[in-house]
């Protein structure tokens, strides 16, 4: 079993920042990719950001300038922080790791139950 827990979001103005984090446990043998994915109200689920173990990040366009990402191996641990945030930065959050466990044979995606980032104008 994989749990993951995530913490930071609520509501902020236009303009301001949150940083969002995420910490994996459980029967986890390795990870690969962390990221952060979000839906908004009426829109498809889509990533925001992923970082790779070796530190290798990829962003969305619509966050490519105002997104930093990063991890902590040891500690199974992803960070984001979004700046100058936006009305349609509005969205649950969902962290998502891809770890191979030890009774899989393979790697498996596993998302959080999300925390809900509200931002106001």
């Amino acid at each position: 079993q994989v749990q993951l827990v995530e913490s930071g979001g609520g509501v902020v103005q236009a303009g301001g920042s949150l940083r969002l984090s995420c910490v994996a446990s459980g029967n986890i043998a390795d990870i690969f990719t962390m990221g952060w994915d979000r839906q908004s109200p009426g829109k498809e689920h889509e990533t925001v950001a992923a970082i790779t173990p070796g530190g290798s990040i990829s962003r969305a366009s619509f966050v490519k300038d105002r997104v930093t990402i990063s991890r902590d191996n040891e500690k199974k641990t992803v960070i984001m922080q979004i700046f100058n945030l936006k009305p349609e930065d509005t969205a649950i959050y969902y962290c998502y790791v891809r770890v191979k466990t030890y009774a899989s044979g393979g790697y498996v995606d596993h998302w959080g139950q999300g925390t809900q980032v509200t931002v106001s104008s």
